[in-house]
């Protein structure tokens, strides 16, 4: 009997289970990050979105903030910063760490349930305060562990023997330190927030932070977290995705730098200089990525919507808006209006609309889908956000300082415009998913074929 045949038998049986098994560990990673899509989802849309409608309504009929709960706002805020950007940014993190063993999913998992809990008890304790002293503590713990474990999986993993020499030459990349800036800002937002929740439990009178040190958590959150995040994953993608010119590294730098300073002095106190250099990080950044310069090739557009390159272009507009109406709001604002235009600005003008416009082009793709639900769901959820958020952001200022008393029948129809976006953006991706074909499915079902 001949042994050519066994022998090839065995060499195809030890070339395809390696590859099986690292299709069924890639499948495993795509279905984590659809549960992170899915819970930053629903945050965005019931606690975070719903939430704000609904608070904007009530300022709007009694012109003003203070029949409303500061922790509302605050609920808010948290649900939207943590429980949809933050569950997006984590989710999309595992899934780039390489996963080997059969630990792939016990550390995102174990992340996932301790972050969206500590979201969700946060959510409950503003809202209805029931127990909100112990619910803060454990959710400020539960968030921060989270993070540390996120951090601690992305520190310990390991190349392979053969890539160690060469990664050991090479320069930590431009977009990568703006990620880890990041990560830091989010790491001291966690801690400042878990040493106030103790401290409310302790002596607080009521279940929202006091003025002063809400200004500077949302400073770390919005210009420490928020900006460099996706100032570093803009650096990354946008060149493919726009068929621009990488970065202007010297400038990107510069950027970093100010921003740094800026948040410096705004821990510090100095505010209106930590709003003129924020406003020169911003614009900084612009250039940095090259986007007022022409394209040398064709955008990449496939699968969704060809709009896509006006619409980040125009999130970053809104990203020197946000931080020139802080310049604005550091010398003139007397009742909030023009600090929360600012806020509006940076978080659903530059950041959100950079989520919903490059999210429906790679979320299926990590997910394991083959295309977008719909192109142009994509489309009208951008343009409901843009008009909402020029609404806002315009009327705002006019309606809380008292220039106008028509701007506050303008907030409820913003209002309205950025709750059918979301909706919209919600729907176009969990459809996406749930219809969507699975090519990770379809790899896996031809190599079981093929041994």
């Amino acid at each position: 009997m001949s042994l050519v045949p066994q022998i090839e038998s065995q060499a195809s049986a030890d070339f395809t289970a390696p590859a099986q098994a690292g299709a069924e560990r890639d499948r495993q990673k795509s279905l984590m990050l659809r549960a992170w899509i899915i819970s930053g989802l629903f945050f965005m849309a019931v606690p975070g979105t719903l939430l704000g409608f609904s608070n904007l309504i009530a300022i709007s009929a009694h012109h003003g903030l203070s029949a409303l709960p500061a922790a509302w706002t605050e609920g808010h805020g948290h649900a939207q910063m943590f429980g949809w950007i933050g569950s997006f940014i984590l989710g999309i993190g595992f899934y780039s760490q390489p996963a080997r063993g059969k630990s792939v999913l016990r550390i995102p998992l174990t992340c996932f349930v301790l972050w969206t809990s500590g979201v969700a008890m946060r959510w409950a304790a503003n809202i209805y305060g029931w127990h909100w002293r112990v619910l803060f503590v454990v959710s400020a713990t539960a968030e921060l562990l989270a993070l540390l474990l996120f951090l601690s999986a992305a520190t310990h993993h390991k190349l392979p023997a053969g890539d160690q020499t060469t990664s050991a030459k090479r320069r930590i990349e431009l977009w990568m330190i703006s990620v880890f800036l990041g990560t830091a800002g989010l790491l001291a937002g966690l801690g400042l927030n878990l040493l106030e929740c103790l401290r409310l439990t302790l002596v607080g009178t009521s279940e929202s932070f006091p003025h002063t040190l809400d200004q500077r958590y949302l400073v770390i959150l919005g210009w420490g977290f928020l900006g460099p995040t996706v100032w570093g994953f803009s650096a990354r993608w946008l060149p493919t995705f726009l068929g621009i010119a990488r970065p202007r590294e010297r400038v990107f730098q510069s950027a970093l730098l100010i921003d740094v300073a800026g948040l410096v002095a705004a821990l510090c106190g100095f505010v209106p200089l930590a709003t003129v250099l924020f406003t020169c990080a911003a614009i900084a950044i612009v250039f940095a990525l090259r986007l007022p310069e022409q394209p040398h090739g064709e955008a990449n557009v496939q699968g969704i919507h060809p709009s896509f390159p006006v619409f980040i272009r125009l999130a970053y507009v809104w990203l020197v808006v946000a931080a020139g109406l802080s310049v604005w709001a550091a010398l003139a604002d007397q009742h909030g209006g023009i600090w929360g235009a600012s806020r509006h600005a940076l978080t659903v003008g530059f950041a959100a609309t950079m989520v919903f416009s490059i999210g429906p082009r790679i979320l299926p793709h990590f997910g394991g889908v083959y295309s977008l639900y719909s192109k142009r769901l994509m489309l009208f959820s951008l343009l409901f956000l843009q008009c909402g958020c020029a609404l806002r952001v315009s009327s705002e200022p006019l309606a809380y300082e008292g220039f106008s008393m028509g701007a506050w029948k303008v907030l409820p129809i913003s209002a309205t415009l950025e709750l059918a976006g979301v909706l919209l953006f919600a729907v176009n991706l969990a459809m996406t998913f749930a219809r969507g074909q699975a090519f990770l499915a379809v790899n896996i079902a031809q190599q079981d074929n093929a041994a």
